[in-house]
């Protein structure tokens, strides 16, 4: 079992900040916004998820889970409310989030189905966040010339999901869950996942009038396919899910704890 504890966040966001905010590039701006814009519902379908595992879990193993539960419960619930004040300035600015209402419709078809059909696609999930967000701490440079609070957020948010990248998946294994369902979900979130990421990121753009710029897709070719590019060094950690014998622990955290022990002064411990 991890050891989660729930952390504070001890940065402004009540300033507004650049509409251009990540170092003053359009495509990186617009793809961390629309990542930001799935984040309040989404955290909430695993916050739910998490919950009901639990719940379905003889009571003998209810003890072994209980902590770990609420550590995971506390972080997303403090992600949820940091990206909801950080959209608020998305908004003010002018952006429309068409991916929160569509993402809401979706989740309706998940009411009344087993619990480990929830774990099943928010262990997908947590595998996308916690390989990006190890990437996110191995490239941090991609976020120079952004304001530091914001930088922060970013890198104090990646470590948290790598932290917490395992509760999910050991539920649905605790409740029974199979390969077969694992990966057919983890295929279904993979598609949709990317899907809804570009799409949004492709409104960000074309909203902030900068979709046909060459200088925007210069970037995302950098950014993505370039020798630190996130889909090239992201690939075979996304791959490693799909085997029999994975587990979320065999993959990097390091950077995590590292990069927690390293900016403790940027956050406080709940409940210390």
């Amino acid at each position: 079992m991890t050891d989660l504890v729930v952390r504070r966040l001890l940065i402004d966001l009540e300033t507004p900040f650049a509409r251009h905010w990540c170092g003053g590039d359009a495509f990186r701006t617009a793809l961390f916004n629309a990542l930001s814009m799935s984040f309040p519902v989404g955290e909430q379908f695993f916050i739910d998820a998490v919950r009901n595992g639990f719940k379905a879990l003889p009571a003998e193993k209810q003890a072994q889970f209980k902590a770990e539960v609420q550590g995971f419960v506390g972080q997303e619930a403090t992600h949820r409310r940091i990206h909801a004040l950080f959209n608020a300035h998305l908004e003010k600015q002018g952006l429309v989030n068409a991916w929160e209402p569509r993402a809401r419709e979706r989740l309706k078809l998940m009411e009344g189905q087993d619990a480990r059909h929830w774990l099943a696609i928010t262990a997908a999930n947590e595998h996308f966040t916690a390989i990006f967000a190890d990437w996110m701490l191995r490239n941090h440079a991609w976020l120079d010339g952004s304001e530091p609070r914001l930088k922060t957020m970013w890198l104090w948010h990646s470590a948290e999901e790598s932290e917490h990248k395992s509760t999910a998946f050991d539920l649905y294994v605790a409740l029974g869950g199979d390969h077969a369902w694992r990966i057919k979900w983890f295929r279904r979130v993979t598609f949709i996942f990317l899907t809804d990421t570009l799409r949004q990121t492709v409104f960000n753009l074309r909203q902030d009038g900068t979709l046909w710029k060459w200088g925007t897709w210069k970037s995302a070719a950098a950014y993505l396919f370039g020798k630190r590019g996130l889909v090239r060094q992201t690939w075979k950690p996304w791959r490693e899910y799909l085997r029999r014998d994975f587990h979320p622990s065999q993959q990097e955290s390091g950077l995590s704890q590292r990069w927690l022990e390293d900016n403790a002064g940027s956050y406080t411990l709940v409940g210390a």
